[in-house]
């Protein structure tokens, strides 16, 4: 079934962004987004935010640590189960008229990838935390899981394992798992978060 004149120019656009920042290389870039995207990375950030966590609001850790894993998991298991097989999309990599033209420094991925998984785990977790930690208290923590998920995103377009709309998609999946949850801390816990 042909694209519609309004989905060709959106379709049309995510590849040129596409091309434009997979096309903007470096070896040091490489190395960078190879390392970001890679998820055996993300386990000792994710140990030691965790053990924070908990240290650091005791009881409260109870009900936040598994609403957290819960996000992830879910954000994981939504895009990666559901989306992908139903849009069938093939990342980047995979499409024919595409292939050819990609710097591939990490390989290729499996065959669809709308939407990205990196991308709503590492959103679900910013948008939680910013939602559920104090207000006005820890900033530089929420900058910088913020950061992270950008940097995780952003490599996978660099890597050509995802369309920007992909990302985008996996954002907008993570971000509503990450306020639910942090709605169902807030109703559950019986109050704002707090480090008492």
């Amino acid at each position: 079934m042909p694209l519609s004149p309004f989905l060709h120019q959106i379709t049309d656009f995510d590849h040129l962004v596409l091309l434009a920042v997979n096309h903007a290389r470096t070896p040091a870039l490489d190395a960078v987004m190879t390392f970001a995207s890679q998820i055996k990375v993300w386990f000792p950030f994710y140990a030691v935010l965790l053990g924070w966590l908990i240290y650091h609001f005791r009881r409260r850790a109870a009900l936040l640590v598994p609403l957290l894993a819960a996000t992830v998991a879910l954000a994981d298991s939504i895009t990666s189960r559901i989306f992908k097989p139903w849009a069938a999309r093939p990342r980047p990599c995979h499409a024919a008229d595409l292939a050819a033209q990609l710097y591939l420094p990490d390989g290729c991925g499996g065959q669809y990838g709308f939407m990205s998984s990196h991308a709503a785990n590492s959103m679900g977790l910013a948008v939680f935390l910013l939602l559920t930690l104090p207000a006005g208290r820890f900033r530089a923590l929420k900058i910088g899981v913020f950061l992270w998920a950008l940097l995780i995103s952003y490599s996978r377009v660099y890597l050509a394992a995802h369309y920007p709309i992909d990302v985008l998609g996996g954002w907008l999946v993570g971000a509503t798992l990450g306020a639910g949850a942090a709605w169902a801390f807030r109703r559950w816990d019986g109050g704002l978060l707090t480090d008492k």
